[in-house]
């Protein structure tokens, strides 16, 4: 066989990709911590397909239109819905068991902006977890699959000829590493834990978002941030995801006073678009309000919902008696790396699927339980890309030269750069707090470091700076609001910015890295 296929990152697109290219090829998976860490293994809602009876694909595909604000890519968005049932029947029959009602039909949920019950769960709130178990089992019977794990991919190997051809690796004990293959795949999630609160895995970082602006890869709609309605906060602190998939079974977002403050805001309700409802708690919450999702009316909560009612014993709350606090925090990134229906960079040879990627699927904000789907969907479909095209012939490795900062920076903490992205780029923006923030993260002199010499820790907080800088820089640029991306000194939607993509012009200052 030729160079192996290199794989970063462990989540269902990267796993998905793995289990079509392994047949054919030798393929090499790196996760920086270990392989079942992951936002997949979070998620808890579900994944949406038409698969009823009485929905089709082209009511998910209004839908999922409508929920990204007239930013989505339609054919994109149409390859998701068509190939989404197809896809769910053929991980049916390797293994993947659904939630089932007492007649043997599937228990199909409800969640924000969908108009039909097109949500499959699996172990009630554990479809992610349920997903990375069969997908991890099956991978371990495959002689082509070699997982590396406590492994942190840092930097992209790429030629003269301007392909990617490796990776540099720092490895548990922080020796380097380079690492040659014949395509790379970007499946390293978003960038959820740039915020102080979030619900996604602390491994979130940007990581390859990150690594493919430093190549050179075009980046776009950065700006557009999803930020969930219902984070569990118990007295200054975020303890997890409560699913869209309680509200979906009548939970109500109520005020300290027990006032329903979805009653008048949307035609659905508790059901609107993500981003409309977590406007409304922000803005409940700016005004002093305490903000709780009333659960009490959803029968045996425990067993519909074990994951969540164990997240809330442990902070002593009982959902079925007790209201349940909560906040947004950062969930979902729509932007990434700009990729093609099969996952395709501008940089040859590199690919990337699933959060890091931006396909267009999602617009300015992603429809509920589109993101697994997602990650099946182009996983897949970029694996087998790869098998059936000639990426390239390996050329020979030369060391691109560029003028890099030699002395060592001095760096924030972890915890700075999430309490000023939470507080200057959170829910809502405004020009001020955005260039505050930036002229903040550009006193730290991050385009130009020479990363091998910092240890795993250190660039980790060099990848997030460099994407707080891509989302503040392109929030700062978009001077409406849409989705995601909400300015609250222009709070209207201008039609000329529809699919507007940013960070365009900033190439003169993108490093290329030196290789081995």
């Amino acid at each position: 066989m030729n160079d192996p296929i290199i794989i970063v990152g462990s989540g269902i697109a990267a796993l998905a990709a793995a289990d079509v290219l392994c047949k054919k090829r030798n393929v090499i998976i790196f996760t920086k911590s270990t392989k079942t860490d992951s936002n997949s293994s979070l998620a808890q809602g579900g994944i949406a397909a038409a698969i009823d009876t009485h929905d089709s694909c082209e009511a998910h595909f209004a839908d999922t239109l409508a929920a990204a604000c007239q930013h989505a890519n339609p054919d994109q968005v149409a390859l998701l819905v068509k190939h989404g049932p197809e896809c769910i029947t053929e991980w049916i029959n390797k293994g993947m068991n659904f939630d089932k009602d007492e007649n043997g039909a599937f228990d199909l949920a409800q969640e924000g902006a969908h108009h039909h019950r097109r949500i499959l769960h699996s172990g009630g709130d554990a479809t992610g977890r349920q997903f990375i178990e069969l997908m991890l089992a099956r991978l371990a019977n495959e002689p082509n699959v070699l997982f590396l794990e406590n492994e942190m991919v840092f930097d992209l190997v790429i030629t003269d000829e301007g392909n990617c051809q490796g990776v540099l690796v720092k490895d548990a004990n922080g020796n380097l590493h380079a690492y040659e293959a014949n395509a790379v795949i970007l499946a390293t999630g978003g960038a959820g834990s740039l915020y102080a609160c979030t619900s996604n895995h602390v491994n979130a970082t940007g990581d390859g978002i990150a690594m493919a602006y430093r190549a050179g890869a075009e980046i776009a709609d950065m700006e557009f941030i999803q930020f969930h309605p219902t984070i569990l906060h118990k007295q200054g602190n975020s303890y997890g995801l409560v699913s869209e998939a309680v509200r979906g079974e009548g939970a109500i977002l109520r005020d300290e006073t027990g006032f329903a403050i979805m009653e008048d805001i949307h035609p659905l309700k508790d059901l609107a678009p993500r981003d409309i409802v977590a406007r409304e708690i922000h803005k409940q919450i700016a005004g002093g309000h305490e903000i709780y999702l009333d659960a009490s009316t959803i029968k045996n909560f425990s067993t519909r919902f074990p994951t969540i009612n164990a997240l809330c014993q442990k902070q002593s709350i009982n959902p079925e008696t007790d209201p349940l606090p909560v906040m947004p925090g950062a969930h979902f990134m729509m932007g990434g790396i700009k990729a093609d229906p099969h996952g395709a960079t501008t940089v040859h040879g590199l690919f990337a699927v699933g959060e890091c990627a931006c396909t267009g699927v999602h617009g300015a904000n992603r429809l509920a339980s589109n993101s697994l789907l997602e990650g099946l969907v182009f996983g897949s479909l970029t694996a087998k890309h790869i098998l059936k095209a000639e990426i390239h012939e390996n050329q020979p490795i030369h060391t691109r030269t560029i003028e890099k900062n030699k002395k060592t920076i001095l760096l924030p903490q972890k915890e700075d750069i999430q309490l000023k992205m939470m507080l200057y780029a959170g829910v809502l923006r405004n020009e001020r707090q955005l260039s505050k923030l930036i002229n903040w993260l550009e006193q730290f002199d991050f385009h130009h470091i020479e990363l091998r010499k910092y240890s795993k820790d250190k660039i980790e907080i060099i990848n997030m700076l460099t994407v707080s800088w891509l989302i503040a820089t392109s929030a700062y640029m978009r001077l409406e609001s849409r989705g995601g991306h909400f300015r609250s000194d222009y709070p209207e939607v201008d039609a000329t910015w529809q699919q507007k993509q940013l960070i365009r012009h900033f190439t003169e200052i993108r490093p290329v890295n030196a290789i081995l």
